[in-house]
């Protein structure tokens, strides 16, 4: 028996989620002796019945997660335990966890105190006791290596992906959009440069017909971006959508931007490509390694650079044709089902211990 902590159930879908959710639907299709096991307070109702997770404890959140979850364990033979979320049973050393970035180290900025106290302090802790570690990137491993002194070579790539929900726009299943806007998508937090893409939308000349649209909300952990609009009526905040609206509004956006300063990897730019939108990106952190010569890049830290590339892919047909083109292609890199299949052979490498598994440091740096 694999116990799978699907904590995550319990949580807002954020990029965290997604791929925890996502590679456990895909887990559950390769191996028959994972059992799924998360509070009671499950969100992601769907998602929970086809994985048929079982209830367990009294309590929820972190305190399920260090007290009940490990209690649990213990009360059934303390069997190999994977956790797919940033967090983790502590004391519990028969496990895998997953750890995506450290960007609340390189920009604390964008987070709360507690948020930040909380994973200092018992991150380290948790990579002294469990066997092997998961991350998104080759970037990620890198950070996390170097910041905490953890052997890269127990460290996976296990990368995102997109599900299939997000595919481009058909003329004979949606209606085309009459206002041609920019598309943002993401949690308003400092990181993540809005302030910087909105001075530029604001700055082009002779594209007053161009609407730019911000999707995402705040949470409580992060610290938000303070940007202005100047009462622009042309910035319009979606708040939080829905799959099926988001599917929506990539697919009749004239390009996606994507400003952020620090990505362990980032989903958003792959859903808007498989969704046939070109992607212009900031060439920083993990984003080359995930879109490679897929997107139009810019300086993050320049306005008029970004500003450049937003009226340079407005103006350009030919280049964003390019662009679509390109961004399919690189969104066939990756597959929910090769991630899943990734962790299928790490859990038979360091929690069975399976003869004939590739060396972790093999197999864990392959491209999808």
């Amino acid at each position: 028996m694999i116990v799978i902590n699907a904590r995550f159930l319990t949580q807002e879908t954020r990029g965290v989620q997604r791929f925890a959710e996502q590679v456990c639907l895909e887990l559950g299709t390769l191996r028959k002796d994972l059992v799924f096991v998360a509070p009671h307070a499950i969100r992601m109702r769907e998602s929970a019945d086809r994985l048929q997770v079982r209830r367990i404890g009294r309590n929820g959140g972190h305190l399920w997660e260090q007290l009940d979850l490990p209690l649990w364990l213990a009360r059934n033979g303390n069997p190999p335990l994977l956790s797919l979320c940033n967090t983790a049973p502590l004391l519990y050393r028969n496990q895998i966890a997953t750890h995506h970035d450290i960007t609340y180290v390189r920009h604390p900025e964008s987070y709360s105190r507690v948020f930040r106290s909380l994973y200092k302090a018992i991150t380290p802790l948790l990579l002294k006791r469990i066997k092997a570690l998961i991350t998104v990137s080759d970037f990620s491993r890198r950070e996390i290596s170097h910041h905490y002194g953890y052997p890269s070579e127990n460290i996976c790539v296990i990368p995102n992906a997109v599900a299939p929900t997000f595919r481009p726009f058909y003329a004979n299943d949606r209606k085309s959009h009459a206002t041609r806007y920019l598309l943002a998508v993401s949690s308003p937090n400092a990181h993540k440069n809005f302030a910087r893409m909105v001075a530029a939308f604001l700055s082009l000349e002779g594209f007053d017909d161009i609407e730019l649209r911000i999707v995402g909300d705040s949470h409580s952990v992060f610290s938000g971006s303070d940007y202005s609009v100047n009462g622009n009526q042309r910035v319009r905040m979606l708040g939080r959508l829905s799959d099926e609206e988001l599917v929506e509004e990539y697919q009749g956006a004239t390009a996606f931007v994507f400003p952020s300063l620090y990505e362990g990897f980032g989903i958003p730019p792959l859903e808007a490509q498989a969704c046939g939108c070109p992607v212009i990106a900031a060439r920083t952190a993990s984003i080359p390694e995930v879109l490679g010569n897929s997107v139009l890049y810019f300086e993050p830290l320049s306005v008029e650079d970004i500003a450049r590339c937003m009226g340079r892919v407005l103006q350009d047909a030919t280049l964003r044709n390019d662009l679509r083109t390109l961004g399919l292609a690189n969104v066939e890199r990756y597959s929910w089902k090769r991630s899943a299949q990734g962790v299928s052979q790490l859990i038979d490498r360091a929690l069975i211990g399976k003869s004939g598994q590739p060396r972790l440091a093999a197999w864990s740096s392959d491209r999808p």
